[in-house]
């Protein structure tokens, strides 16, 4: 969700990969259904594994509650938003987590320059 509404949201500025250290087979079916709600496809979006070479490319990397502890890969300007995972707790949750990501992705494309307030 936070790739689609960063990409959505930043047009030609700037660009988000959306990776993990234990990525699903596909798309959530609820994530991709409510971030339709608001008029972004993610469907067409795979889980895909996080490597060095994705960090080594960002200006700017965001955890979303896995931690230094447990991602294989961390540098030194990193955020951890600590979002809740909605898996399991039906689409109300992920429509609540939606709006969580939202604003946090609002946050950071002014904070990089991208938008402005």
């Amino acid at each position: 969700m936070a790739e689609g509404f960063f990409n959505a949201l930043a047009g030609p500025k700037a660009a988000a990969k959306s990776a993990g250290n234990k990525p699903a087979r596909a798309v959530n079916p609820l994530a991709v259904e409510v971030m339709k709600e608001v008029g972004i496809d993610i469907s067409k979006h795979k889980p895909k594994m996080i490597d060095a070479e994705m960090i080594n490319e960002a200006h700017k990397v965001v955890l979303m509650g896995c931690g230094r502890d447990s991602c294989p890969i961390v540098p030194k300007d990193v955020v951890d938003w600590h979002i809740e995972d909605p898996v399991g707790k039906g689409i109300e949750k992920f429509r609540e987590v939606r709006g969580i990501i939202k604003g946090k992705v609002e946050e950071l494309l002014v904070e990089l320059g991208v938008r402005n307030r």
